[in-house]
């Protein structure tokens, strides 16, 4: 296999630095209802989760009964600081200028977050119309699923074993695993912690980088070989 018909970027943690403040906002609101937690575990524990999946995934761990009212009070919360305070991610549009693949994004936040932080960061025009939500495909299952993924390549008509995709979550990895896909982790972000690399690749990312000027060398080298070798 040579080449790739397709490059997906994760968003949150990749193309913009959104990690580290929704960790912050909702290990606050976690604390503040009887789970004390702070934003490095958070991260650690649940980045690349919707927030309601970590709501039920703490339920079940702690037994503590979350109202529902946490669910969309976060929600808004987080719309209005990331409109307010998301930077980019560094490098993206060059990296971009150097790689002759179609791309697109897959992410677990709605569309209308999305549209928001791309368009903050000045990276809307370098993506849309190809900008896949999670909570918008199919059955609405967010990432470890690999639904938005296989969604995403049936639309951009590539080859899901010629597929590669950026991500900076062990849950994100699952469902390009889970897909068929190719991983290449990314750790430049602010979220990111010691052993960060370490637990991408045990996921399953083939390579890891932290700077995404690097990423169209890496891509080329992965380009010549299969996985499986």
């Amino acid at each position: 296999m040579t080449g790739f018909d397709l490059i997906i970027f994760d968003c949150d943690g990749v193309l913009v630095d959104s990690e580290i403040i929704a960790a912050q906002l909702e290990a606050k609101l976690l604390t503040d209802a009887g789970f004390p937690i702070d934003a490095a575990e958070m991260v650690e524990r649940y980045a690349g989760m919707d927030w309601k999946s970590i709501l039920l995934a703490v339920e079940k761990e702690a037994s503590i009964p979350l109202q529902a009212s946490l669910l969309e009070r976060s929600e808004q919360l987080l719309d209005e600081k990331l409109a307010k305070s998301v930077k980019a991610i560094p490098g993206v549009p060059q990296a971009i200028s150097r790689l002759p693949y179609k791309r697109c994004i897959c992410s677990n936040s709605s569309s209308r977050r999305l549209d928001s932080m791309l368009k903050r960061t000045g990276y809307i025009n370098l993506f849309a119309p190809h900008i896949f939500s999670a909570v918008e495909v199919a059955e609405k299952r967010t990432k470890p699923a690999p639904d938005v993924f296989l969604h995403a390549a049936e639309q951009m008509q590539a080859n899901i074993e010629k597929t590669i995709v950026i991500e900076d979550s062990v849950h994100g990895i699952a469902g390009a695993k889970a897909a068929g896909m190719r991983v290449i982790g990314f750790t430049g972000a602010s979220h990111s912690y010691p052993s960060h690399a370490d637990h991408l690749t045990q996921a399953g990312a083939e390579t890891v980088i932290n700077r995404m000027m690097d990423l169209p060398a890496v891509v080329e080298a992965l380009s010549g070989w299969s996985a499986e070798l």
